[in-house]
């Protein structure tokens, strides 16, 4: 058996193949970055805008991302009575509480 190396043409053939696999993987990683983002959007109309709420709400952001999964996750369960918020975290799966929970915690706490 003889083997011939790779013609230049050959060579580009196979490197815009592998491009084109990595090319998915890259938006796939785009929006998961956003996906935390949209997810907590969803909490503006009480918690405010990325979590710094006004008035008698509890303000969100920057407060520890695993607080904020044990608190969503007792108004999942139903160990924290509510009135909205057991029936909201219920629509969003533990991966989902994660996510919404980092996000929170990385924003800045406001002065």
């Amino acid at each position: 058996m003889k083997i011939t190396p790779p013609t230049p043409a050959r060579t580009a053939r196979l490197a815009a193949c592998a491009a084109m696999l990595l090319v998915p993987a890259s938006w796939a990683l785009a929006q998961d970055v956003n996906l935390a983002r949209n997810l907590a959007a969803t909490c503006a109309n009480c918690h405010g805008t990325n979590g710094h709420a006004r008035g008698d709400m509890k303000v969100l952001a920057g407060m520890s991302a695993d607080k904020i999964v044990a608190m969503t996750a007792d108004f999942k369960s139903g160990a924290q009575p509510s009135t909205v918020m057991g029936q909201i975290a219920k629509g969003y799966t533990d991966e989902q509480i994660k996510l919404v929970a980092g996000f929170f915690a990385a924003q800045p706490v406001k002065k």
